[in-house]
């Protein structure tokens, strides 16, 4: 009896920990998420500072928690993603420095859910946050290339529509980016095309200027380009304002100096000298019967 009593004790006094010790602190982490959900919900630079310090938080209290470490590498992401758009002071250094951080966090959360789109998504996205800072040469030197591309094919293998479609936008993008030879803007065009036909194509700007930026790259539809950069011009975030309206100016002046070129080519008449022992004559290619004129007065000139 002495031995059952002792098991039971151990027993509830093992229940009694869990509930005493562990499950509050399950509880606290879960206040962090929920915390930090509401900042990162907000938006903005500081909010996104936050609530990276409300999921570091909770990964102290519960460190394998797959949620915790998933939405600390997406915080880590937007981080840096803002910080380039407002070009803060340093902002190569915040996206290497928070882009790396948020790779370690998505590996982790690759780590304990693989089936899900979470961590691979954020992987891939966070590798371009660092090349941003570090430049894409250096994150190709660190074989970082192959890593970002199979996490982003494995996101879009598992949900092409989570985040508003985003494994399809970031697989265009990457393969519109990365420097060659990998570059390719064949499949890029087609995973455009592919979000193109998503509602998320009509109600962001993003979508709209990488389209148009590759078209002017293959030298395709210049028409269809300015249409869509004309709507990513009345877009609310002026980070993508700008950069359509930079993209605008350039179809501009490519435009002005075309009619600029065929301009001066049109009043261009190409002469070739003949020499007498007066000095040159110019002769003149638009007809045998003027070149023999030009001639005729070319030759009573110099020889006055």
């Amino acid at each position: 009896m002495k031995g059952v009593n002792v098991k039971r004790f151990l027993l509830w006094f093992g229940l009694f920990s869990v509930l005493v010790f562990i499950h509050p602190l399950s509880l606290m982490a879960e206040d962090y998420l929920s915390k930090g959900d509401g900042l990162y919900e907000k938006g903005g630079i500081e909010n996104y500072k936050q609530s990276i310090d409300l999921f570091l938080k909770a990964l102290e209290e519960s460190p394998n928690d797959y949620e915790a470490n998933w939405k600390c590498a997406r915080a880590y992401r937007e981080y840096g993603e803002e910080a380039k758009r407002q070009a803060i002071e340093g902002w190569k250094k915040i996206c290497a420095k928070y882009g790396k951080e948020g790779m370690k966090y998505a590996l982790k959360a690759i780590e304990q859910e693989p089936d899900k789109p979470d961590g691979h998504y954020y992987y891939g996205l966070n590798v371009g946050i660092y090349s941003d800072g570090v430049s894409i040469l250096t994150a190709l030197a660190e074989g970082l290339k192959g890593k970002t591309q199979s996490s982003l094919e494995k996101a879009y293998e598992l949900d092409k529509m989570y985040n508003e479609a985003g494994p399809i936008l970031s697989l265009g993008r990457f393969w519109a980016v990365v420097p060659w030879p990998y570059k390719d803007k064949k499949k890029a065009l087609k995973f455009y095309r592919e979000y193109q036909k998503t509602r998320y194509f009509n109600e962001k700007a993003e979508g709209k200027i990488y389209l148009a930026e590759l078209l002017l790259e293959l030298k395709g539809n210049k028409k269809e380009a300015k249409v869509l950069l004309e709507k990513a011009s009345q877009s609310d975030e002026k980070y993508f304002r700008d950069w359509a309206k930079r993209l605008l100016r350039k179809i501009e002046n490519t435009i002005a100096e075309k009619k600029a070129i065929s301009h001066r080519t049109s009043n261009h008449r190409v002469c070739k000298g003949v020499y007498s022992p007066k000095g040159p004559i110019f002769i003149s290619k638009r007809s045998s019967q003027s070149s023999s004129n030009f001639i005729s007065i070319g030759i009573r000139i110099f020889s006055q």
